[in-house]
């Protein structure tokens, strides 16, 4: 999947997380990034794999935290009935997500991360200089990350 991110190279800077339609469990600055590992996850309501991933993504968020791993969700919509602020609510709440999640109902987002195929699941890994260390998508996504997070946090 990867070769379709033709625009996507390893060592592009964290993008801004500006235009976001709106935040849920608070703000990206209320979990500061900067001189951290960041992990940003593209999710959306109406995809059953993202629904799959998101315990693993509260799994790591909680294990990695202690040594400075940073996660941050971007609630994709792939549906109209995606755009649904309180059916996001709903799942951050069953999922247990306590990442700050930005809520990408304009797409600026998408745009902002060059997801130009709109992958959901979709994972960036940036180092603690805010640099791209790795990028996965779909089903197997996280298990092509487990390495690249193990290297950025030690």
């Amino acid at each position: 999947m990867v070769s379709k991110l033709s625009k996507l190279e390893l060592g592009l800077r964290l993008a801004s997380l500006e235009g976001a339609t709106e935040w849920l469990n608070g703000q990206r600055t209320s979990w500061q990034t900067k001189g951290h590992p960041t992990l940003v996850h593209f999710w959306s309501a109406s995809c059953g794999i993202c629904k799959d991933n998101l315990p693993r993504v509260g799994q790591w968020r909680d294990e990695k935290k202690d040594q400075g791993l940073r996660v941050i969700g971007i609630h994709m919509p792939r549906y109209e009935a995606d755009t649904d602020v309180e059916a996001v609510r709903e799942l951050i709440s069953k999922y247990g997500i306590s990442e700050p999640v930005a809520v990408d109902n304009e797409h600026k987002l998408k745009d902002a991360f060059q997801n130009d195929q709109g992958f959901v699941p979709a994972y960036y890994l940036f180092d603690a200089e805010g640099k791209l260390r790795s990028f996965a998508a779909g089903e197997r996504g996280l298990d092509m990350l487990k390495t690249a997070i193990e290297r950025v946090i030690s």
